[in-house]
C-alpha cells in the first residue's frame, strides 16, 4: 500500500448524497480480484452513455477534474454493499482523498485499508471547499498536521491515531501481520514443541 502524507490537487466536486458502492463501481465489474484496471469504470453509469461514450458534463470527464486526486462529495458516501472494489476503483482512477460530511462505516474502513484518506467535515466547510473546485484552484491536505489548507484558510480534521499511522506508513492488513512475523514464527515453534500432533498431516 502506498504511503499517504501530503496531497495537493484541484478537487472535483460531486454534490450528490447517498452515493452507494454500486454507483461507484457497478456490479458487472466485480468479477476481478485485482486492484488495478477499475478506474476506467468508476461511476460508470454517470460517466458513460448507453453507447459507452463519455458524458461531457460529468465532472470527472472534464479537465482538470479528470486528473484530480481529491473528491468532495455529499453526505453518506459509500453506502450500500460492502464491496472493496469501490475504494479500488477510486484509487485506480487516482483519487486518494475523499471529503464528505459523512461516510458509510464499512466503506470508511475500507478506504484506510487501501491507502485512501476519508475526511469528515461540516457541511459549511464542504461548501467552502466546493468553491475551490468550481474555481479550479488547488487545496492542500496534510495528514500529519490533520489539516486542509485552502487559500488563506485552513480547517482541521480528526483521524483515528492507529488509522493515521497505517496511512502514513503504508500499512495494510497484510503488512501489519508481517510486522509480527517473528512473533508468529516463535508461537508456531513453541506450539510444535508442546503439541507436535497439531502439525501431523
Amino acid at each position: 500500500m502506498q504511503k499517504f502524507s501530503k496531497l495537493k490537487s484541484i478537487p472535483a466536486y460531486l454534490p450528490i448524497v447517498n452515493v452507494d458502492t454500486d454507483m461507484i463501481i457497478p456490479k458487472q465489474f466485480l468479477k476481478t480480484i485485482k486492484r488495478t484496471g477499475l478506474g476506467k469504470n468508476l461511476f460508470f453509469e454517470m460517466r458513460y452513455d448507453d453507447n459507452g461514450k463519455e458524458i461531457d458534463d460529468f465532472v470527472l470527464n472534464k479537465s482538470p477534474f479528470n486528473n484530480t486526486k481529491i473528491l468532495i462529495t455529499g453526505k453518506n458516501f459509500g453506502c450500500g454493499s460492502s464491496r472493496e472494489h469501490a475504494p479500488w476503483a477510486l484509487l485506480d482512477f487516482g483519487i486518494t482523498c475523499v471529503i464528505s460530511s459523512s461516510f458509510a462505516d464499512i466503506f470508511h474502513n475500507n478506504c484506510f485499508k487501501n491507502g485512501i484518506l476519508p475526511i469528515i467535515l461540516s457541511d459549511e466547510k464542504i461548501k467552502e471547499l466546493s468553491e475551490y473546485a468550481k474555481r479550479k484552484e488547488e487545496i492542500f491536505v496534510d495528514l500529519n498536521e490533520e489539516k486542509i489548507v485552502y487559500g488563506n484558510n485552513e480547517v482541521k480534521f480528526k483521524i483515528d491515531p492507529f488509522k493515521k499511522k497505517c496511512l502514513l506508513e503504508g500499512l495494510d492488513d497484510i503488512a501489519l501481520s508481517l510486522n509480527k512475523l517473528s512473533k508468529i514464527e516463535n508461537f508456531e515453534k513453541d506450539l510444535k514443541n508442546k503439541k507436535p500432533w497439531v502439525f501431523n498431516d
